[in-house]
């Protein structure tokens, strides 16, 4: 659904920014004890400001379904991000509603912890349109700034086409390019690394981000080198 997403928008300002320097998706906090957490009025502020193009994720972490689809279907989102410890059987209750489920996993226990979970939603008849990849063994629930488990992320892409695979986890200008040629992944997303601090994005990091990521992706996609340099 999206190839290069900025998670934690707080601000119309930044949302305005992430969709000029080229992103497609923006991702909008609902997590109440998140440093970018916002309230269902910002959410409609920020949404104003965005061409109707950009794919709108909302987070939620361990909400209830009534939650999650009240807050969906009333702002006109386009995805679910799930971010906490979801159960299959949360999927099944949005009601068909896309959906994008986060995992923090690293290694063969990692895997088969992602393998286990999509065998019960397919099972349920409710299979995500994507997953991402964070870091793992973090104390929060995202925006930790580290690493996620690459090769878990190119091992799960060469293996199963499907469903989508995000990758995050610190991802920044400075090392997206080489996260999208060490695991082939069709999409990133990033929250604090195009950060000042918590909520509040820079411009010249998101700007200098996209590029980089919009470089490696299209290599990847054309199979080629032409043209390519680190930004």
């Amino acid at each position: 659904m999206f190839t290069i997403k900025i998670c934690g928008i707080t601000r119309p300002e930044d949302a305005r920014a992430t969709a000029e320097a080229g992103a497609d998706a923006i991702g909008l906090n609902f997590y109440p004890q998140s440093p970018r957490a916002i309230d269902f009025d910002r959410a409609r502020a920020i949404i104003a400001e965005l061409p109707a193009e950009i794919i709108k994720v909302g987070l939620f972490v361990n909400a209830t379904p009534g939650e999650i689809c009240h807050t969906y279907d009333a702002l006109g989102l386009d995805l679910i991000q799930l971010h906490g410890d979801e159960p299959p059987e949360l999927l099944a209750a949005l009601g068909g509603r896309p959906v994008m489920k986060a995992f923090r996993a690293a290694g063969e226990d990692g895997m088969r912890t992602v393998l286990d979970y999509l065998e019960t939603c397919r099972s349920l008849g409710c299979l995500p349109r994507m997953i991402l990849l964070d870091a793992p063994f973090t104390s929060g629930f995202g925006g930790s700034g580290k690493l996620a488990d690459w090769s878990l992320a190119k091992e799960f892409r060469e293996k199963y086409p499907t469903p989508t695979l995000v990758l995050a986890g610190g991802l920044k200008a400075e090392n997206v390019a080489d996260a999208i040629h060490a695991t082939g992944v069709r999409a990133v997303d990033t929250a604090s690394g195009v950060e000042l601090h918590p909520g509040i994005k820079d411009r010249l990091a998101l700007e200098a981000f996209v590029r980089a990521a919009r470089t490696a992706l299209k290599v990847i996609k054309t199979g080629t080198m032409e043209g390519w340099e680190l930004q």
